[in-house]
């Protein structure tokens, strides 16, 4: 019977989002707020569990979904202030971004959606909040975002990024910030992906490295950051956030 691969319980509540560091996991664990089951309370940092091991923490998320999460250390390091500052969020899903964003000062988001009725209810009431759904984001234009935007986050799914970045890009100011989720599930050919998972890193390099070059080549962006994002995406696929400057 093959070994089941464990991690430690706060690797994986980092891994799954739930906290930014292992200082913030041992506090929750030891507060007793941490479980791995609706019936099982964690009670060590170091207590081992199953991979696929569904970790849960007994508090309000502060963003409406983890997807936050997955920007927010960026965000931090390069535009921790954004008061007076126009954001565009495109493939905004229920808006973790988007609510990110307006966290850190934003007076004014626009979200782009290919979906219907995704937005979260409390960014959807929200008069800072502009939404633009069932929009194909190939389609962006000065109709939709009828003032420049400073910074932008990408999030998309079962389309390259590429075949919308030259759409999203004629809307930026000059300088501004683009925090774009690099997929390589959907970056690769099919033939490269098989079942949906990316499991060569010199392939997710490819995908990468694929993306990076589009936004230097066709955008004339540069490159400022690149890490792979804090979630991983469905399946298990590693994804990468990377971080570009408009000219």
């Amino acid at each position: 019977m093959p070994k089941i691969k464990k991690k430690r319980a706060d690797q994986l509540l980092i891994e799954q989002g739930l906290v930014e560091s292992a200082e913030e996991a041992k506090k929750l664990i030891l507060l007793g707020l941490v479980r791995s089951r609706a019936d099982h309370i964690v009670r060590k940092t170091t207590e081992t569990y199953p991979v696929d091991s569904e970790m849960s923490v007994d508090r309000p998320s502060p963003y409406v979904s983890r997807g936050a999460f997955k920007l927010k250390t960026s965000l931090k390091k390069f535009a921790p202030d954004l008061t007076e500052k126009v954001g565009m969020d495109v493939g905004a899903s229920t808006g973790g971004f988007t609510d990110l964003m307006l966290s850190f000062g934003a007076k004014r988001v626009y979200t782009i959606d290919s979906g219907t009725n995704q937005l979260h209810y409390k960014l959807r009431s929200d008069e800072r909040v502009i939404c633009r759904e069932n929009f194909n984001a190939k389609n962006i234009s000065e109709k939709e975002i009828p003032e420049e935007v400073d910074l932008m986050t990408c999030d998309v799914s079962f389309i390259s990024v590429t075949r919308i970045l030259h759409a999203a890009a004629s809307c930026l100011k000059s300088q501004a910030l683009a925090f774009i989720l690099v997929k390589p599930q959907f970056e690769l050919s099919k033939d490269l992906v098989g079942d949906g998972v990316v499991r060569d890193n010199a392939l997710r390099q490819q995908a990468l490295s694929k993306v990076c070059d589009f936004c230097k080549d066709e955008l004339s962006w540069e490159l400022i950051d690149q890490i792979d994002s804090p979630l991983a995406g469905p399946k298990g696929n590693v994804e990468f956030l990377a971080v570009f400057q408009a000219p």
